[in-house]
């Protein structure tokens, strides 16, 4: 298939999905626990479960803000999330937890993912640049598209690598939930359903990055021949 349609179809992938998505979350944010939990309080108890002391519980401004910062050691949850006592709440306060458990375990795939941060922040900022100079430059100086792409490949790596420290971080988050005995059996299925949508807008991107690669890639193979 040519890449330029694998890129059309990423790109609408990645927007049905993230329609799906929202839906799910809205929908889910509607069901409040059981026993009532807010999202700081399960982040609070999950972290306390694992023995992690030096984590902070901070509220942050926006909308699917959440996020933990390891640099700082602290789990960030959107004002929704952090407040509310609902499903939505539960399980991404559960999953920014996990990715807390991963650091506290040096998890193999966070750790080269993290390694990873400084470069993709910097070559994020001018791939974009340097590819349409490259594709200006294609007769001249075809080095330059080659660099772009080579900028382009580490934001790829970057996505896909997100992959598995996304997933392991849902599969503790749901694990913690069903051993804490914080969500009853309907609302555990709720909340894994919820971070299965989550966790395919990574997959999305990462095919988006992937289909954009192989795009300029296959400009640059052409040119060659």
């Amino acid at each position: 298939m040519n890449p330029y349609f694998i890129g059309i179809i990423a790109m609408g992938l990645s927007w049905l999905v993230r329609q799906r998505f929202q839906s799910v979350m809205n929908t889910l944010s509607k069901q409040q626990l059981q026993k009532g939990f807010t999202g700081k309080e399960v982040a609070e108890s999950m972290l306390h479960a694992y023995g992690i002391n030096d984590v902070k519980v901070v509220s942050v401004g926006g909308m699917l803000t959440d996020h933990y910062n390891p640099a700082n050691k602290t789990v960030n949850l959107s004002e929704a999330v952090y407040q509310q006592r609902n499903i939505t709440a539960a399980a991404v306060a559960a999953h920014e937890c996990g990715h807390a458990v991963q650091h506290a375990t040096a998890y193999k795939f966070l750790k080269f993912r993290s390694s990873l941060v400084p470069v993709v922040s910097l070559t994020s900022k001018f791939s974009s640049w340097v590819l349409l100079a490259g594709i200006a430059l294609i007769q001249t100086f075809p080095a330059v598209l080659l660099i772009g792409i080579a900028m382009l490949g580490a934001a790829t790596l970057f996505s896909i690598i997100t992959l598995p420290v996304e997933f392991d971080a849902s599969k503790r988050a749901l694990a913690w939930l069903d051993d804490s005995q914080l969500t009853n059996a309907n609302e555990h299925e709720a909340a894994s359903k919820g971070l299965r949508w989550a966790a395919m807008t990574y997959v999305v991107a990462a095919l988006s990055s992937l289909g954009t690669l192989l795009y300029y890639l296959s400009i640059f193979m052409r040119n060659r021949n």
